[in-house]
Order: C-alpha cells, then sequence, then structure tokens
C-alpha cells in the first residue's frame, strides 16, 4: 500500500498500556515544542494578555483558523486593545478590521457590544469571573475558560475541537460534544494541567493526530492511545 498503514486491530488495541496522563503530557510537551504556540497563547506571550484581549481574540478565532487569527487579532488590537478604546469603534470599523476571519459581521457586533458593556456595567475592564464572561451573548464555555486561565490564571478547561478529537480519539473520555468533553477532562486530568492541555493539544492536534489521516506511526503517544476512530493514518 502507498503512504498509509491500517490501524491497529481491536485486538491490538486492548492489549494496550494503559493511558498514563502525566507521562502523556510530558512526551506532549517535546513532541509540540518545535510547532508554532496556539494562537491564543501566542498573543499572550506577546503581551496581549488581558481577560478582554483573549476573549476577543478567542471570538475571532471561531471557525478560523490560527494562521488567520493570530494576524487578525494583531490588526485589530494595533487600532483598540481596551474596552474603552474598542467602544469608540464603530461595528462597521470592527468588521472592517476582522474581515478575514470567519463569520466576521456577527463577530464584529458581538466584541463591540461586550467592549460597551464592560465600559458601562464593569468600570471598562472585565474581571476574572466566569459569570460575567457566560453573561455575554456569543460567549460559550471555551472562550470564557481560555481567558480567564490564560490571563487569571484560573483553573479552567477549554475544550476546542482539538481537545474534543484528541483525547476522545486516546481513549481517555468519551462524550459526543466539547462541553461534555470538558466535563469528562474534569474528572481525568490534573487540576494543574487544566489550562496547559488546550496549549499542548492545539498544535499536536494540527500537526500530528490531524482530523484525517493522523500521523500515527510517529505518535508518540501511540503505545497507550486507542485510536479510537481511525480508520487509516500515515
Amino acid at each position: 500500500m502507498s503512504g498509509s498503514k491500517k490501524p491497529q486491530s481491536r485486538a491490538k488495541a486492548a492489549d494496550k498500556r494503559p493511558f498514563d496522563i502525566e507521562e502523556a503530557l510530558c512526551r506532549l510537551r517535546t513532541a509540540t515544542a518545535g510547532f508554532p504556540k496556539a494562537a491564543l497563547f501566542e498573543l499572550a506571550a506577546d503581551g496581549h494578555d488581558t481577560v478582554f484581549e483573549i476573549l476577543v481574540a478567542c471570538i475571532i478565532s471561531i471557525r478560523t483558523y490560527d494562521e488567520v487569527t493570530l494576524p487578525v487579532s494583531r490588526g485589530l488590537f494595533a487600532k483598540a486593545r481596551t474596552p474603552a478604546e474598542m467602544a469608540a469603534l464603530s461595528e462597521k470599523d470592527i468588521d472592517a478590521l476582522i474581515r478575514l476571519s470567519t463569520y466576521h459581521e456577527p463577530k464584529a457586533k458581538t466584541i463591540r457590544t461586550i467592549a460597551r458593556q464592560t465600559v458601562d456595567e464593569h468600570g471598562g475592564t472585565l474581571p476574572c469571573d466566569l459569570d460575567t464572561l457566560l453573561e455575554f451573548k456569543g460567549v460559550g464555555p471555551k472562550c470564557a475558560n481560555l481567558a480567564l486561565g490564560i490571563a487569571c490564571n484560573r483553573s479552567l478547561i477549554g475544550v476546542d475541537i482539538h481537545v474534543h478529537r484528541v483525547t476522545n480519539r486516546w481513549g481517555l473520555v468519551a462524550a459526543k460534544s466539547p462541553e461534555k468533553t470538558m466535563v469528562a477532562l474534569q474528572e481525568k486530568l490534573p487540576k494543574a494541567n487544566w489550562v496547559e492541555i488546550n496549549a499542548l493539544l492545539v498544535p499536536f492536534g494540527k500537526h500530528i493526530c490531524t482530523g484525517s489521516q493522523p500521523a500515527c506511526s510517529t505518535c508518540p503517544l501511540l503505545e497507550m492511545c486507542q485510536q479510537v476512530g481511525v480508520t487509516s493514518h500515515r
């Protein structure tokens, strides 16, 4: 066969060693060290590390590749970084700045609404409070958790498509939705690693444990991964 190996049989998968999350995390750190950081973590490293900035960047990132999210977010923050500065822009202005992202028009409306409410109701600064972020229309658990995890060092799990796919493929959890994966991971993952898991699994999911044709033959976790749902791989 050319370029593709059949996944391990069920019998072989059943004989795999138990999943060791601590060892897996160590291996993931090594495996992803050479890849670009996940967009929100890259922005935080650049100094865009307030709750508001991470929340806005996460909204921009929805259904949008990191390769687009990063320059679009940086371009927006070059014009407005604080809620007050963002609220001073029109919805049309924000839309023009984020137009390369998917669903840019509703995102522009969401971002400006959050900025205005932050100025009017929170003195211009978003607090490190989960309920406050979830009250904003258009903000779900993933973005709220990532904003608070990255900006406030709160122990929360941000489950995006990569975290959902990879942890279910491992067989570490068995959940139908990202929200259910988040709940399941809270039982399986050490709390100290709740924020880090997103930082690790975004590059891992983009470059190794991809949606189709994952690179199982070179994966550092193959011996303990159950390869759930994998029908072909590299």
